[in-house]
């Protein structure tokens, strides 16, 4: 029998991610959802318009709309126009994001020690190679049920 995985794993993951970086938000002013944006765009430059935040990240299109045009404002995005579509609007960090995002690099590299904490390498090895073909598998199903 295959195991069940803990439903609350996700939930559980994200609120810790959260609280991790309450204080680093408190600090900068800013709130979590413009932090999320900034590193989602550090992190994934190949997705780097308000849709690829709202599909991949599963925030409301709302959220991101106000927390992009403040980043903006702020001078820590810049938007530009996309490629063959005038309707896309492609964003960037801007050098004035560079700091945010090195502190953020910070704290996610402590968050993933402290997840990890007692967790034997190989062991870390192997979640990674399951987590990769999970990934793999679900892109299958996804495709196979277009």
């Amino acid at each position: 029998m295959v195991r069940k995985p803990n439903i609350a794993f996700v939930r559980n993951l994200y609120q810790a991610y959260c609280i991790c970086c309450k204080s680093l938000c408190r600090e900068l002013r800013m709130p979590q959802t413009a932090f999320d944006i900034l590193m989602f765009l550090a992190n994934n430059p190949d997705y780097n318009t308000a849709k690829d935040i709202v599909e991949l990240r599963g925030f409301k299109a709302n959220l991101v709309s106000v927390n992009v045009d403040r980043l903006v404002q702020e001078g820590y995005l810049d938007r530009s126009d996309f490629p063959g579509d005038r309707r896309k609007t492609v964003l960037a960090c801007t050098p004035k994001a560079h700091p945010i995002i090195e502190r953020g690099w910070q704290l996610q590299e402590s968050f993933f020690q402290d997840i990890f904490q007692d967790v034997d390498e190989a062991s870390r090895e192997n979640f990674h190679r399951v987590m990769e073909q999970v990934d793999r598998n679900l892109n299958r199903i996804m495709k196979e049920n277009e």
